[in-house]
């Protein structure tokens, strides 16, 4: 058994990281808040227009959506990884690590496959594994919409010169602090609507100006839109997930110095008995 002095030091170390924990957990738990209200008030918006962009895209001849909407023959893949600048968030980044990896292997083993990661640690885990095609750690100092815009307008690009045939993005889906969906989602070419669907939303509009102008308009808006929620969702799924982390850590932590406690106790009461007995012993000697 280890010494008392062991023990003690143990209990401190232990009381330190547990201060650590429970501070991580409750500037996340803040940040969480904003992050949580800011994906949840951009949904329904996000989701409206892209219905919005199908429906009208279904109603038009293929080729009405511009290059945007060419389905092409897949050789050349694009995947955007979306994952978080820094750790010590549970298995937020190793979910990402393992569906890019799945993605690859099961859908396009046959096809040249780039990645475009934001946040650092998806390069530190997948650099050596995958080509990757650019990284972008900086856009979590300011996540604003015009921000990510540049970043979707520079995927648009590639797309629209042929670089890539098809460009999807895996990120974590917030549906709440203790749970992150991984999602693999369509990002170009635009992905039609079933055609069973389509005969939903032929409805007698009357569209100013005309249906191919407004596509046209809602194409680059809508892309931008859907990027700028992924990478919302993923702020969020981010905060959610180290908050508990660190909350399961804290709890931890209070079980494991729990016991060290009850052990030093019992070493302490093992101590002092011992010394009773001693001088029990050495007063009895002494009378004899």
């Amino acid at each position: 058994m280890a010494n008392l002095k062991e023990i003690r030091n143990r209990i401190t170390s232990i009381g330190s990281t547990m201060q650590i924990t429970s501070a991580m957990k409750m500037v996340s738990a803040a940040k969480l808040k904003k992050a949580q209200d800011a994906i949840t008030a951009m949904r329904p918006y996000s989701s409206k227009l892209t219905e919005l962009l199908q429906n009208l895209s279904a109603t038009l001849d293929s080729d009405a959506g511009g290059v945007y909407s060419t389905q092409r023959a897949v050789s050349k893949v694009l995947l955007v990884v979306v994952t978080s600048n820094r750790g010590l968030c549970g298995g937020f980044n190793s979910s990402i690590t393992k569906q890019t990896i799945k993605t690859v292997q099961e859908k396009y083993s046959d096809a040249e496959v780039g990645l475009f990661i934001i946040g650092k640690k998806g390069g530190d885990l997948l650099s050596k594994q995958f080509n990757i095609a650019e990284t972008r750690n900086d856009i979590y100092d300011d996540l604003t919409f015009d921000n990510v815009a540049e970043i979707a307008e520079k995927l648009m690009s590639l797309y629209a010169e042929g670089t890539f045939d098809k460009i999807e993005i895996i990120y974590n889906q917030f549906k709440n602090a203790a749970t992150q969906l991984t999602q693999v989602e369509q990002f170009l070419p635009i992905k039609p609507i079933d055609g069973g669907e389509v005969a939903a939303v032929n409805s007698d509009y009357i569209f100013e100006p005309s249906k191919i102008e407004i596509v046209e308009a809602l194409i680059p808006k809508s892309l931008k839109t859907q990027l700028y929620k992924s990478l919302r969702d993923s702020f969020a799924s981010e905060h959610g997930a180290r908050m508990t982390a660190m909350h399961k850590a804290t709890d931890n932590a209070t079980d494991l110095r729990d016991d060290l406690l009850l052990t030093y106790n019992k070493a302490r009461q093992a101590a002092i008995t011992n010394e009773i007995l001693e001088i029990v012993g050495g007063a009895e000697a002494l009378n004899n």
